[in-house]
C-alpha cells in the first residue's frame, strides 16, 4: 500500500509503503476523537450481520478507507494529542530508522520491530494480524498490544527469562527487568535492518537497566511503513 507521508512528518515529499496497520487502535482513537464514528460504524456491522453473516462483519477495512482513517488519527495526534519523538515520547511517538521487524522467533503471533538510534533502544510490539496481507490466526486471551501480554510474547525467548507482567512503578525492579528484556529481544530478532516509520504507544520508557548512557523505550504501533 502505497501513500504520501502526513502533514508534519517531513519538509519533503516521501512515499510508504505500511508493513503493519492496527485497525483496533485506529477505531479506539478514532472513537474517542469523534462520537459519531461510533455510531456509523455500529451501523455498518449491523447491516452486514443482516446481509452477510458476522464474517463480513469482521473483515479488515478496503485499503484506501484503512489509510484515510489512519491519516485522521494521526493529524489529529499531531494538532491536538501527545505526540512525541523517540528521543522524546509523549503518550505517542514519531519515528523514522533503521529496525529489524518480523514475526518475533520465539513466539510468531507477535509482531516485533527492534532497533536503537542516538542513545535510544526501540522496541514495538503488536498482534501479528496487524502485518498487511498476513492470514488471520488465533488471538492470545489478551491483545499483544498490551503491556503484560506483550511482555509474556518476549518471555517465550528462553534468554530473557522471567518478566514481570505487572509494571508498578518506574523504579521498581519489574519495570528495570522490561526494560532489560528490550535489549534482548532486539538482539533475537534475524535479518537486515529497514528504514521504517512510526507511530506507536509509549508502554514504557526509562534508563537502560544495562547500558549507562542509554534510555531503553518499549511501545506498541498504529502503523509501521518501509520508507525508502
Amino acid at each position: 500500500m502505497l501513500d504520501t507521508a502526513p502533514s508534519g512528518m517531513g519538509s519533503t515529499l516521501s512515499f510508504r509503503y505500511y508493513l503493519y496497520v492496527s485497525d483496533s487502535k485506529v477505531d479506539m482513537l478514532l472513537a474517542q476523537m469523534d462520537p459519531a464514528f461510533t455510531r456509523k460504524r455500529t451501523t455498518e456491522v449491523s447491516l452486514n450481520l443482516k446481509i452477510f453473516g458476522g464474517k463480513r462483519a469482521s473483515e479488515a477495512p478496503a485499503g484506501g478507507e484503512r489509510t484515510a482513517r489512519l491519516q485522521r488519527v494521526v493529524r489529529y495526534l499531531e494538532d491536538h494529542g501527545d505526540l512525541g519523538t523517540v528521543d522524546e515520547p509523549g503518550q505517542f511517538f514519531w519515528g523514522l530508522m533503521p529496525l529489524r521487524w518480523g514475526p518475533f522467533p520465539a513466539e510468531p503471533t507477535l509482531a516485533y520491530f527492534g532497533g536503537s538510534a542516538e542513545g535510544t533502544v526501540v522496541g514495538l510490539g503488536g498482534s501479528g494480524n496487524h502485518f498487511l496481507g498476513a492470514a488471520p490466526a488465533a488471538a492470545p486471551a489478551i491483545p499483544r498490544s498490551l503491556t503484560p501480554s506483550l511482555l509474556a510474547g518476549l518471555r517465550a525467548d528462553p534468554g530473557i527469562g522471567a518478566l514481570a507482567e505487572t509494571i508498578k512503578h518506574p523504579d521498581d525492579e519489574h519495570h528495570r527487568t522490561a526494560l532489560a528484556a528490550v535489549h534482548r529481544a532486539n538482539e533475537a530478532m534475524p535479518g537486515p535492518e529497514q528504514n521504517l516509520e512510526f507511530v506507536a504507544k509509549r508502554l514504557l520508557h526509562g534508563p537502560s537497566p544495562t547500558t549507562a548512557g542509554t534510555r531503553v523505550l518499549l511501545g506498541s504501533p498504529l502503523y509501521v511503513a518501509l520508507v525508502d
